[in-house]
């Protein structure tokens, strides 16, 4: 059973959901082998009730895998909307047109698809990896992670190993790995025993990139 959502306090619901600007609101950090990571704290204000919206709205399914002789259920739920699909919110529609237009003249392409991770409390979790499946494996491209809900923490570090990096993300707040940060970086979240509550990750990619 998940959490129920806390309320951010800097989360005004009172003028509804709606979406900040971009350009100069960006900070960019450089990191090793061409990869690069823009952050924009609280792009989406009143994102609480986007929040709210997408657990009711989103086909939510369980993953499973094999792990040695038995298989289990990944810890989260999934959904995946491909280019010609509509989004379960037309709110994140605007987004990825904003999105696509703020770094077209960098990426070559728009953002096409959409996936969502649900994490219903802290025992949902991802593992390291990098979105390699497809052109994200050979080429230069980008991923834009729009988190609503709780703050959880997204770690970085450099494939392999390495001392990683620390992002607090939650309630509208705005992560995109670009360069080749898919390749020669790994990212995840952890599994946390304190309390807390559930977080959606929206993932806006180009096309041919997971």
């Amino acid at each position: 059973m998940a959490r129920a959502l806390q309320p951010s306090l800097f989360d005004d619901p009172t003028d509804g959901s709606q979406l900040g600007e971009l350009g100069g609101t960006v900070v960019r950090r450089e990191l090793t082998d061409g990869a690069w990571v823009d952050r924009r704290p609280a792009w989406l204000t009143g994102s609480d009730e986007l929040f709210m919206r997408l657990v009711e709205a989103v086909p939510w399914r369980a993953e499973r895998r094999q792990m040695y002789d038995r298989v289990v259920d990944v810890p989260r739920l999934v959904a995946f909307y491909r280019e010609d699909v509509a989004l379960p919110d037309a709110l994140l529609a605007t987004a990825r047109t904003l999105l696509s237009e703020h770094y077209r003249a960098e990426l070559g392409e728009s953002f096409t698809t959409a996936g969502f991770c649900y994490y219903r409390d802290g025992a949902d979790s991802v593992a390291w990896h990098g979105d390699t499946i497809g052109r994200g494996k050979t080429s230069d491209t980008m991923v834009a992670i729009l988190s609503l809900g709780a703050d959880r923490p997204l770690l970085l570090r450099p494939r392999g190993a390495g001392e990683s990096l620390r992002y607090s993300l939650g309630h509208g707040d705005l992560l995109v790995m670009g360069g080749s940060c898919q390749r020669t970086w790994e990212h995840a979240i952890p599994k946390t025993a304190r309390p807390a509550g559930p977080r959606i990750s929206i993932q806006f990619r180009p096309h041919n990139v997971r």
